[in-house]
This record gives structure tokens, sequence and C-alpha cells, in this order.
């Protein structure tokens, strides 16, 4: 059976199950001591659904013996889904009937349009609604078609339903990054109940992101309160992923605010936060664990600890000592290494390994400290690149570096990057195409000057959140291939060894993509079969927001879990590098090989980044950061090399970072 989602077993830090799932009550406290809302911690997602839905089903059943409705109030963010599919599941193949449930969603877009198709509503049916059985006259909606002026009525009405139903008995919610619930933005206060609400540019985002067409999400909402809220009877705050960390982390050791609405949640005497590991990598049980507990220190954890007190004290490693070990809470580790000389030794020495010009290995070298082997060499590399630009934004430099070095690169582009073409860069190339045709051509081709009509008239008539003609993305996905093309030839890679694999879950045609399945993952595996590499490099981007990383890494991972299983002999003598891109970078404690690169080198993969044109002032997705993904990526890899600075290792421009996957 393929593997389809082992992305989600990549737990960086291995964390001891006895953090994240204690045994008895005394150590859950202890180790909770800086959590203000009840926070249970999944290895899995999917662990994490089960959980939720047996509590909702039980709910269900118990309400069905004495006759009763059973209220829930429902998000409709991304986060649900695998609730909504585990219940959906439960429905399937355990009969669990839903005839007594009523729901209340919790928002909906305005102004909507009544022949909309994204409003949350619809999105609640295409993914749970429609394949249950629940009575359609049991669902309610707080209505985005009506007039501005009969909003607050409607709103009011809407709270008298919930209250006719005797409340909620379980909402079910979502976290948005900037710590939204429902549309409770940033400023919403306790008291707030169901109304109107202009929804942040970066919720808008993130609703774009969940929806099934290109509509364009409505400026406002209207949405449950706080107060509407904090009613129910019981509550379940979800997140999944490690976009979700640093938010969760905000929404559970930190304190009430309206600056973060969902730290109201912690008023509630029965809210329930549930997360796998990646959203939960930033508690403090987690990431600081020594701060709560006792710890069996681990070389990685001991780095961890080491790197944080050089942040708390502002000194490099070698200039810690034990009164800094004694006040931060880390004399356990004067104990285990006998002072703060012999403990800064050892991590200095560690990180310092992490740093190799040779990112294929050094030939002819001892390589007993060097995160690569010396031998085979030349080797035989495939660079999975997600979008057409991912690899020289990530591990630009790295790429140059083991060109130069001799090594038979290939790169393989894992989707066509159609949906970031501008209809601005589609007009320009047909412009071209159409003069070419008239100059040279005499204006014979008809094929040309019919395309050329067609797609202006197209154009002149699309509205926001119109798809794009099959033809229309087709060329946006050409534009790409050249702009890669271009990029690789600069980068000296010869084009036979460029790949465009053009993974068919991607071609949705809109920003939500098709599941992933067995078909993108043979498409992989024949390339890797076919070049039998010695190194892999594949996008460790997890907390992509747009999740197309997620789904080309967890497609590049099935295919070597395939053929670890057929035990394949190449995959004994390869290594498979993690990059991370313009989002974010790997945790200091974390890398295991970084690349420096000198001012030269820098400006080298600015200029690679540069022949992806498309991509640069007119590319969407760049969210509330205005930086250009160049700026983005220089100044993440200038900031790697400050932190190795900063610790008192070599002092480079800029260093790219790397997480060696080995498979499960």
């Amino acid at each position: 059976m393929v593997k389809l989602n082992l992305s989600s077993q990549i737990v960086l830090n291995k964390v001891p199950e006895e953090f994240y799932h204690p045994k008895t009550a005394v150590e859950l406290s202890e180790l909770t001591r800086c959590e203000k809302l009840p926070t249970t911690i999944f290895p899995k997602t999917e662990e994490g659904a089960l959980s939720i839905a047996t509590t909702i089903a039980n709910a269900i059943r118990q309400k069905q013996q004495s006759g009763q409705y059973c209220v829930l109030g429902l998000g409709t963010g991304s986060s649900l889904t695998p609730v909504f599919n585990e219940l959906i599941r439960l429905h399937k193949e355990e009969k669990l009937s839903f005839s007594n449930v009523v729901v209340f969603n919790a928002y909906e877009y305005f102004p909507l349009q009544p022949s909309a198709k994204n409003s949350t509503l619809n999105q609640l049916k295409e993914r749970l609604l429609n394949h249950i059985d629940i009575n359609p006259q049991n669902v309610f909606t707080l209505e985005g078609t009506v007039p501005q002026d009969r909003v607050q009525e409607s709103c009011r009405l809407y709270e008298q339903r919930i209250q006719s139903f005797g409340g909620i008995d379980i909402m079910l919610l979502g976290i948005g990054r900037i710590g939204n619930i429902a549309i409770n933005e940033p400023g919403s206060s306790l008291t707030s109940s169901s109304r109107l609400i202009l929804i942040d540019s970066l919720t808008r985002e993130e609703m774009s992101m969940s929806q099934s067409t290109n509509e364009t999400v409505p400026p406002c909402a209207v949405t449950m309160g706080i107060s509407t809220i904090l009613k129910a009877r019981q509550i379940f705050l979800t997140a999944w992923g490690e976009e979700k960390a640093a938010i969760i982390q905000k929404c559970v050791e930190g304190s009430i605010s309206d600056a973060i609405p969902a730290t109201f949640l912690q008023t509630h005497n029965d809210a329930h936060v549930m997360i796998d590991l990646a959203a939960a990598g930033r508690l403090t049980r987690i990431v600081h664990p020594w701060l709560v507990t006792s710890c069996k220190w681990t070389d990685k954890l001991t780095r961890a600890a080491l790197v944080w007190l050089c942040e708390v004290t502002g000194k490099p490693i070698l200039k810690l000592t034990n009164k800094d070990y004694n006040e931060n809470g880390l004399s356990e580790l004067l104990t285990i290494y006998g002072s703060a000389y012999n403990a800064n030794i050892k991590i200095f020495n560690d990180l310092q390994h992490t740093i190799t010009g040779w990112p294929g290995g050094k030939p002819n070298a001892d390589d007993t400290y060097r995160p690569e082997r010396a031998t085979p060499f030349p080797k035989r590399v495939i660079v999975f690149s997600p979008h057409p630009d991912d690899d020289v934004i990530s591990m630009g430099g790295t790429i140059r570096r083991l060109v130069e070095q001799g090594h038979d690169v290939h790169i393989a582009y894992e989707t066509s990057g159609n949906i970031a073409v501008g209809d601005e860069e589609v007009t320009r190339f047909m412009h071209f195409i159409n003069g070419f045709n008239q100059i040279f051509d005499g204006n014979k081709d008809e094929v040309i000057k019919n395309k050329y009509k067609e797609i202006k008239e197209f154009f002149k008539k699309k509205k926001d959140g119109d798809t794009d003609t099959r033809d229309i993305l087709t060329i946006k996905g050409l534009i790409r291939r050249g702009e890669a093309r271009t990029a690789c030839t600069y980068n000296k890679i010869p084009l036979d060894h460029v790949h465009f694999l053009d993974l068919p879950f991607y071609e949705s045609g809109t920003i939500e993509k098709l599941p992933m399945t067995e078909k993108d993952v043979d498409i992989v595996r024949k390339l890797i079969t076919e070049v039998k590499p010695h190194q892999i490099y594949v996008a460790g981007d997890l907390a992509d927001p747009h999740g197309t990383h997620r789904k080309c890494t967890d497609a590049v991972l099935a295919a070597i879990d395939l053929e670890k299983e057929a035990k394949a002999e190449w995959l004994k003598d390869c290594r498979i590098w993690m990059y991370r891109g313009a989002w974010a970078e790997w945790e200091i404690e974390n890398i295991e090989m970084c690349v420096p690169m000198s001012p030269e080198e820098l400006r080298g993969k600015r200029n690679s980044i540069l022949k992806h044109q498309s991509q640069m002032e007119s590319a969407p997705f760049l969210g509330n950061d205005e930086r250009l993904f160049w700026q983005r990526s220089e100044d993440r890899n200038r900031n790697t090399a400050k932190i190795y600075d900063n610790l008192g290792l070599a002092c480079y421009e800029a260093m790219e970072a790397f997480v060696e996957y080995k498979p499960l």
C-alpha cells in the first residue's frame, strides 16, 4: 500500500512520548505548567481527528437515546476537514446517524450573491453535510445575502434560533494564523455577539486557499461572536501542521488579549485544544522541555538548550559559564558534562561540523566529521522543486556548488506552476507570437491568429474568480517552463537533466488542489529509478501556506518508501536532504548541513531567481510580506549566517541549511 502522508511523520526533534503523552496526572501537571488551556497532542493528524470525531459521535448517540437534539457549531477551515472525514467514515462504516443533529454554521461571507458557489455553507455541505443523513431543515447559517441594513436583525434572529435549541452542545473550530476563531479578528471583544465584521487580509488569503474555485473572497463576513462561542457547553479548537505552531503557542501559553481572540477560550471551563506534534512545535514542553521537567539529554536536545541559552544570555557558546547554566535551569547539563566548558566544546564542535563548502562531499578527504560522504564521486543528484523556481529560491547557492564541483545534477520540477502566472504575462507572450506571425509569416498561421483573438476575448470578459481555460493554463505552464530552463542554463545544468513532471494533483486550475494519488507517486518513482541518485534534495517547507510543497514532498517520500520496500540497491547509497524556501528556515538545533555562500555566490543565486520573471512583482501569494522572493531568500540566508556568527562560529555572508531525512 502506498503511504501518501509520510511528511506528517517528520518530527525533527524525535520528541519523546512522555512530553506529548504523559502517563500520569502528576506528569501532565508538571509538563503543562505553562499551558492555560487543556491541550492534547497527537503524533498524527488522523489520531487527533479520530479523537474529536469519537467524542462528537458519543454525544450524538447519548442525545439520541434520550430523544434530544445534539447541537453542533461548525467552522469550515481546512483544519476541520480531517474531523469531517472521520465523521463521514463513522456514518458510512459504523452507522452513526445524524438524524437528531442540528448544525449552526460559524460564519458566512458578506456580501454574497445568491448564485455564489463558495459560500461557507456550500463548503460545509461539500465537506460534510452532503455525505451524512442530516435533515436539511436542521442546518442553519448566518445570512450573507441580506441587505446590509438588515444584517444586525438577521444576527439577532440567529442568536435566538441557537437559544431555541437549548444552545450549542459542541463547538468545533480551527484557528487562523492571526489568532482568529470563526471570523473574530484581533480587536474582537469578550462580549461580542453575532455581527458583521471586516476580514483581515491574511485571513482572506487563508480562506481563498480553502476554496474549491477561484472566486474572490468577499471583504466581510457575518460571524458568531466570542460570547456566542463561549456559551457552547464544550469547545474543540484544532490545528495541524507547523504553520500553526506559533499562534497555538500564543493561544495556549499567552495572556488573554483581544489581540489574539483565541485566548478568550482560556475563560471557558470545557475548552480543549487538539493538535498534532507539528502544531505543538513551539509549546514549552516540546521546544524547551528543560524549563518544565527533567530531561533525558540527547545530543540534539543539548544543542537546542545551548542555542537557547546563548539567546537568553546574549553570549556565544564558548563564553557560557557555570553560572549561566545554573541561573537558567540547565544545571542538569553541568552534572552530565562536568562543567560548562565541556558542554560548550561538545556543542560548538557539533555545530562546526554542520558547515561544509562541499555539499556533495569532498573527494579524497577524511569525511568522519563532514555531513556528506567523500565517495562516490561524482554523485548523481536530483533536486525536486515543487514549483519551477523553488529550487533556486531555496538552494540556488548549493545547486551552483554541486555543479561547479563536478556532480551530475538533475532538476525535477514537480508541478507546472501555471496558476501563479498573471494574465498580463500571457498577453505579453501572445503579442510576441502574433507579431512574429505577422512579420515573418505574412500573418498566414491561422492557429496563432485564432488563438490570439480567442484569448483576447476571454481576458476581456474574464471576471474575478473565473477559472482559466485549459489552453491559457497550458500557455502559463509554458512560460514557467521557459523561465526554469533559462535559470538551469545559467546554472550550467544541461537541458536533458531538466525534468518537468507536471504532477496531476496540481492541475485543478484553482488554488485548492486535487488529492495527491498513486499516479503522482508513479511519475516521481519513474524518474528516481532511472537516475538512481546518490543524493535527493526535497522541499521541507511543511508550513507552506498553499499546501503544494507538502503534497510534492509526500509524493517523493512515498516513491522512496516503495523503493525501500522493493529493496532497491541504489537506495542503500543515497541520502535525502530537506531544504526550506521562502517562508521559514530550519531551527539551528536541527540543521545537519549548512552550505556557506560568499557575496559573489549570493549574487549568482539572486540572478538565478530573477530568471523567473513572471514571479517577480506580479506574482500572487506574496501575502502580507511585501518582499519579493529573491529578497526573502537573501534575508533568510543572511540571517542563518548571522545566527552561526552570534554563536561564535565562522562568519559568512549567507548560508543555506539542510536536514537529513531517513526513510521510516
